[in-house]
């Protein structure tokens, strides 16, 4: 499993070893996403191109990136036991905006579809509580993506 990380991040991202840990957060990022697409029990094609979009987005990576990106986040999605291994990585190195700004695709991602199920919004809650992010802004992230 690491191995496919170190090469994922050394050949698709061009990343020596020891570089900024932002591209670990690129993969604990996608990973969330992923996993809130799992929530409500069904795979929607909307919310796979709302991950894409806000990877893309938040990230700037090529498609074939996006893709590595994506595959490498799926497996590392399935083995994971738990969102700490996840969550830890944003709060420990994302700023209160960024971590706003995750909340808000997390957001985006669950409203693709067309519905908030009861599954993906208690996600959210729980993932905003991981990472620290007050309430007020987990409210306000909501808010800014269904006004949009």
């Amino acid at each position: 499993m690491f191995v496919k990380i170190k090469e994922f991040f050394s050949v698709q991202l061009s990343i020596e070893e020891n570089s900024d840990p932002q591209q670990q957060l690129q993969l604990a990022a996608a990973a969330l996403l992923i996993e809130l697409s799992r929530a409500d029990y069904r795979r929607d094609r909307e919310e796979q191109i709302a991950i894409e979009a806000a990877l893309k987005k938040s990230f700037s990576v090529t498609d074939e990136q996006l893709t590595a990106l994506i595959e490498l986040a799926e497996e590392e999605n399935q083995q994971a036991t738990s969102l700490y291994e996840f969550t830890k990585l944003v709060k420990d190195n994302y700023s209160a905006e960024q971590r706003f700004e995750l909340v808000k695709m997390l957001w985006e991602v669950a409203i693709a579809d067309g519905e908030i199920s009861k599954y993906e919004d208690h996600l959210i809650r729980k993932i905003a509580d991981l990472i620290y992010l007050p309430h007020s802004d987990f409210i306000r992230a909501k808010l800014a993506v269904i006004k949009a």
